[in-house]
C-alpha cells in the first residue's frame, strides 16, 4: 500500500507547493544575475552548456549535453553551433563510434566561462553577507538531496 507522503499532516500540499515556487523565484533572481554578467553574444543557456563542459562534461556527446541540460535535440543542435561558430567549444568524431561526435570546450571558452563564473561570484559577493553565505552553505546539501530525488524520478508522470 503506498502512502501519500505529500498528504502527511505536519507538511502537506501548500508546503511542497511553496518550496518549489521558492526555489524558482530564487533561481529566476539569481539567473537575472548571471545574464548581467554575460557579453552580449551571449545567452545564460550557452553560458550554461560551458560551465556544464568545464564541470565535468568535456568529451560528451550532444545527446548526454541534451540530458544534462533539460532541453530538447533540436535546441542543444542549435546552441552547440552557435558556441562552435564563436570558438568557445570544439565538435570531435568519436575514436569509438564514427557516426557519434563529441563536445570539448576550447581555450576561449573555458577563458569566457571563468571570466563570467568571477563576475558572478564578484556581484553575489557584493550582495551577500558572510551570515547569508553560511544559511546558503548549511542548505545546500538539503538541496542538492531534493535535486537528486528529482532527477532519479524524472520519468515520473501524473496519475
Amino acid at each position: 500500500m503506498k502512502t501519500d507522503r505529500v498528504n502527511d499532516p505536519q507538511y502537506g500540499p501548500a508546503e511542497v507547493f511553496a518550496y518549489f515556487n521558492e526555489a524558482c523565484y530564487t533561481a529566476q533572481l539569481s539567473e537575472a544575475l548571471v545574464d548581467k554578467c554575460l557579453p552580449d553574444e551571449l545567452h545564460r543557456s550557452h553560458f550554461y552548456i560551458l560551465n556544464h563542459l568545464v564541470r565535468g562534461g568535456n568529451g560528451e556527446t550532444p545527446l548526454q549535453i541534451t540530458a544534462a541540460m533539460q532541453v530538447t535535440k533540436t535546441t542543444i543542435s542549435h546552441s552547440l553551433a552557435l558556441l562552435e561558430k564563436r570558438g568557445f567549444i570544439e565538435t570531435r568524431r568519436s575514436e569509438t563510434d564514427a557516426r557519434s561526435k563529441l563536445v570539448f570546450i576550447t581555450d576561449t571558452g573555458r577563458t569566457l566561462q571563468k571570466d563570467v563564473f568571477e563576475k558572478v561570484a564578484s556581484l553575489y559577493g557584493s550582495i551577500l553577507s558572510v551570515k547569508d553565505i553560511q544559511i546558503m552553505g548549511d542548505a545546500l546539501s538539503s538541496l542538492r538531496f531534493i535535486r537528486k530525488l528529482l532527477d532519479s524520478h524524472q520519468g515520473v508522470s501524473p496519475n
